[in-house]
């Protein structure tokens, strides 16, 4: 049976739920504004301040976008390059992940040590530049990929995460006769598929919305991902953006065009993550109970 709730465990809990309500209201509006701005007719966006609801809905922006194959096309290559790089993100991180959790492997606190210092110290954008320029990586996906293909924070907590796994399982697959990468690959990563899919989205989310790179090693704009064609929105405005197949006499605000490529490269993400949700979640939840 239940016991009756003292009023400072109510209070508690009311004080909490209210905290939540407030941040994430403060969180959803920006998101509501653009997406209302990106609905908004003409005359709303030059006359109102801040639209909630848009009186009168125009899908002009979303038509000025798609009017060239440039959004589709930006849309096709931030997609390769999500898939590939958390691809090679998790490859790389597993394989420098498995062997740290290892106590017996040698010069381990050395190695963790460097890894760290990595985390608190970088060579800086000049430098890794020229690292990238030496490889022969400029204008190439590659300079996407390979610079940031570790993430220290990321190798730290799934080390942690294969810590934890009991030892037992992998003694048992190496009397079967696996190596080292087979249980890695067979036995530690099966067990391991709610921290594999949190570092996963956590991967595919920083590609998805990197910029920057792109804008230092990518100089062909035939390359140039959804977000690098947000920035040029953003600073130049939409003119020039769309090709002559669109009438002079067609007049956006550039707002409109902002809000609606922001919509456009954002919709992905929130369409994956509900069913990333359970194993994120999860993933997390493992991690800081036996951590």
């Amino acid at each position: 049976m239940v016991k009756d709730r003292s009023p400072g465990s109510v209070l508690f809990d009311t004080v909490n739920y209210a905290s939540l309500l407030a941040f994430s209201l403060l969180m959803i509006v920006p998101f509501i504004y653009v997406l209302s701005g990106s609905l908004a007719s003409s005359e709303e966006i030059l006359t109102r301040k801040f639209i909630w609801i848009p009186n009168h809905f125009s899908l002009a922006g979303y038509q000025y976008i798609f009017s060239t194959k440039t959004i589709f096309r930006s849309l096709l290559i931030t997609t390769f390059i999500t898939g590939v790089g958390t691809l090679i993100n998790l490859a790389f991180t597993a394989s420098m992940a498995y062997p740290l959790a290892r106590k017996n492997l040698r010069w381990r606190r050395g190695l963790m040590l460097m890894v760290i210092f990595t985390i608190l110290f970088n060579g800086g954008i000049i430098p890794t530049f020229f690292v990238v320029k030496a490889f022969g990586m400029l204008d190439t996906y590659w300079s996407l990929w390979i610079p940031g293909a570790i993430s220290a924070f990321n190798l730290i907590l799934l080390k942690n995460f294969f810590q934890n796994l009991p030892e037992s399982i992998e003694e048992s697959a190496k009397i079967d006769g696996c190596n080292d990468l087979q249980c890695l690959y067979k036995i530690v990563i099966p067990l391991s598929m709610p921290a594999i899919t949190t570092f996963s989205l956590f991967y595919a989310v920083g590609h998805w919305n990197s910029f920057f790179n792109a804008i230092l090693y990518i100089n062909d704009m035939a390359k140039w991902p959804i977000q690098v064609w947000l920035r040029q929105i953003v600073i130049l405005s939409a003119g020039g953006f769309t090709d002559s197949s669109v009438s002079a006499e067609t007049m956006i605000p550039p707002d409109t065009i902002k809000y609606a490529v922001i919509i456009v490269a954002t919709i992905p993400v929130l369409l994956v993550y509900p069913f990333l949700q359970k194993h994120f979640a999860k993933g997390v939840l493992l991690g800081s109970v036996k951590g």
